[in-house]
């Protein structure tokens, strides 16, 4: 198993980076979150997991062991698979996800685009003895942006499967709150705001 790559950002999309190692762009699948972080042409480390199907072999990348740790343990859970596991760590967390299962809260994961009550219902029923206790050590969800954060949480959101139209209005109405927010706004929290008035306008 690849547990980490490291080396120069090759390459940054909407829902993954290329990172140089030993001369070969090794392509990585990550979150908003951990892609606000890198930067073209400096050196990276991602923690990785390696999903192999019969058709593909596809690299996820996280910010740190934690995030791959959670990754891997929502996989467990019966109906997901590693693009929701993936969803539901560009909404929340790590650390929000564990109290969002510790304490029952369904309205946190029906946030994730894909997840509905009854599908919230289960995975709180089968995740609460795996995830275990919110650690602390988080800093909150996604790492702080200096420009084109609406450009990241358009990318976002349309990376989540909504449409340009929606991803638009979203972007729009999450805009005053990112304004207000004092030095660089967080493209994970608007994320999540963004996603909450989008299930409200369903």
């Amino acid at each position: 198993m690849i547990a980490f790559v490291s080396g120069p950002v090759a390459a940054l999309a909407p829902d993954s980076a290329v990172v140089e190692v030993g001369g070969i762009g090794i392509a990585v699948q990550c979150t908003p979150g951990t892609l606000s972080g890198l930067r073209m042409g400096r050196p990276a480390k991602l923690a990785t997991s390696l999903v192999v199907r019969e058709d593909s072999l596809t690299l996820y990348g996280f910010a740190d062991d934690d995030e791959r740790q959670v990754f891997e343990l929502l996989q467990t859970a019966s109906g997901v698979g590693p693009r929701l596991a993936q969803a539901m760590l560009a909404v929340h967390a790590p650390d929000a996800l564990r109290r969002a299962v510790s304490t029952g809260d369904e309205k946190a994961l029906t946030a994730v685009p894909g997840i509905g009550k009854k599908g919230a219902q289960k995975l709180l029923l089968e995740l609460k003895d795996r995830l275990g206790e919110p650690t602390g050590t988080g800093t909150g969800v996604g790492a702080p942006v200096s420009v084109g954060w609406r450009d990241q949480l358009h990318a976002a959101l349309i990376g989540l499967g909504y449409a340009t139209r929606d991803a638009d209005e979203a972007v729009a109405a999450v805009t005053p709150q990112a304004e207000a927010t004092e030095g660089t706004p967080q493209v994970g929290h608007l994320l999540k705001a963004a996603l909450q008035t989008l299930n409200r306008a369903r």
